[in-house]
């Protein structure tokens, strides 16, 4: 049997993945935008496959990778956000900044991705985002619905159509030249909206012994339909640094 799927499926079919605007999912993520080596790749890519129809290109500055979901955006106030960056942060302050690589094309059939090498390594980061959310929710939080079980990875874009995956994974490949990335924050965003309007809001960020914030790219709140088309500023409420 090959592990490469015959078809590619909509990741939004029947409405999932829609929300109305004043509901969404709190994500804990690694924000990737701004690693410039990463960002070369996916874009390599991305630059592949961006001639075939029903794609949904993930917007290089939403180059991410997901930790957890911690639950509906509108259920979980400011103040549990907060105390659950406190929590995660306090897990967090014996761990270094971890190096991985991204080289790995998984197919999915509603997605391709970049999977993370070695996934193990970054086990401390999902502990206390799991934990931080147990503690504060009382729910340990949910894994993305396209995978059975945490994958580490960088999405390159979802499929919004019914189509054939041969001609695409021909075109795209199976690796990409090794990319190493040095994972040295966590982030907790909450989406707004249908997942593919990319509307984030910053949370708040953790930074690893030894590394600097992270952030959203400059002017990046609001609904972003394409990288060039990015709305105001980003809420920042709580950036922690465990130095």
């Amino acid at each position: 049997m090959s592990p490469f799927p015959e078809q590619f499926t909509d990741r939004w079919r029947d409405g999932r993945g829609d929300a109305g605007p004043d509901h969404g999912l709190l994500w804990w993520l690694v924000l990737l935008g701004n690693n410039p080596q990463l960002r070369t790749a996916a874009q390599a890519a991305q630059s592949r496959i961006s001639s075939f129809p029903g794609l949904h290109l993930t917007p290089l500055q939403r180059l991410h990778l997901t930790v957890l979901i911690a639950g509906p955006s509108d259920q979980i106030s400011e103040h549990a956000r907060s105390e659950m960056l406190v929590t995660a942060g306090s897990y967090l302050a014996g761990t270094e900044p971890i190096t991985i690589e991204f080289s790995r094309i998984f197919y999915h059939p509603e997605a391709i991705v970049l999977t993370a090498h070695p996934a193990e390594a970054l086990s401390p980061i999902r502990e206390a985002a799991q934990r931080a959310t147990q503690t504060v929710t009382g729910q340990s939080g949910t894994d993305d619905r396209s995978s059975r079980q945490w994958t580490p990875h960088v999405t390159l874009c979802y499929s919004t159509s019914l189509q054939p995956a041969p001609p695409v994974i021909a075109a795209l490949g199976k690796k990409l030249p090794s990319c190493q990335v040095s994972i040295d924050t966590l982030s907790l965003v909450a989406q707004q909206g249908a997942e593919r309007l990319w509307d984030w809001s910053l949370a708040g960020t953790i930074s690893l012994p030894g590394s600097s914030p992270a952030r959203l790219p400059k002017n990046q709140r609001g609904t972003c339909r394409t990288p060039s088309d990015i709305g105001g500023g980003v809420r920042c409420r709580a950036t922690m640094n465990l130095r």
